[in-house]
């Protein structure tokens, strides 16, 4: 199966043909800005790159940049239509977790940054945003992945936990690959390709509510 990788959930663009679980071809490149511009042109050269078709398009969903994940998911869908293809999400967490299956009985947690003082915490299914200074307590010795594992490895520690910090701080085409093509199989629960919003938007409705629509003028 080959299958188109598109990334920009986080600080980092990417895009990649794998096929098998190989490499085939890859665009990567750190930015936080950007996202809808450079990623449909890396989409383009791995393509072109690879040549022949793709059966797949794998995206992340999130948790993650709002931006990001938008300009991910619209290019992925729009990929995916003009192709016949499906297109399948994946989570961050998920991504990363698959490169760990063998822990010694530590629970994974994978720790992204959020705004300003807080991480989106993924536990298996499960996905919280919550201050860094309010980590819950592991119930069993965990492993830390993701772009803040280094802060929160620290903060663990510090209160004796026993922690192993990986060096795996974002997901790699070839593991968002493989939990998207198990998920079209159907040996994981579905996941729309959709954006992950973990935290409630901040936008507001005005005090006064929406304006009137405008009036139509009748001649």
């Amino acid at each position: 199966m080959r299958i188109l990788v598109l990334d920009s959930a986080l600080a980092r663009r990417t895009a990649a043909i794998i096929a098998d679980d190989a490499v085939i071809a890859l665009r990567t490149e750190a930015g936080k800005q950007g996202h809808e511009t450079i990623l449909p042109a890396m989409a383009r050269d791995v393509m072109a790159e690879a040549g022949a078709g793709i059966d797949l398009v794998a995206v992340t969903v999130g948790p993650g940049s709002f931006t990001g994940i938008r300009a991910c998911l619209a290019l992925g869908h729009g990929i995916g239509l003009g192709h016949g293809v499906p297109v399948v999400g994946v989570t961050v967490g998920e991504a990363i977790a698959v490169a760990f299956p063998h822990l010694g009985g530590r629970d994974m947690w994978v720790v992204t940054e959020s705004r300003r003082g807080y991480i989106f915490l993924e536990q298996g299914v499960d996905i919280a945003s919550l201050a860094i200074a309010a980590l819950p307590e592991p119930r069993r010795p965990v492993a830390i992945a993701g772009a803040a594992a280094v802060q929160v490895a620290s903060r663990l520690a510090a209160r004796g936990v026993d922690v192993l910090l990986t060096d795996s701080r974002f997901p790699l085409p070839r593991h968002i690959a493989r939990v998207a093509a198990r998920r079209h199989k159907g040996e994981l629960s579905p996941r729309a390709a959709q954006p992950l919003y973990v935290d409630p938007p901040e936008a507001r409705f005005p005090a006064g509510g929406l304006r009137p629509p405008p009036e139509t003028l009748l001649r």
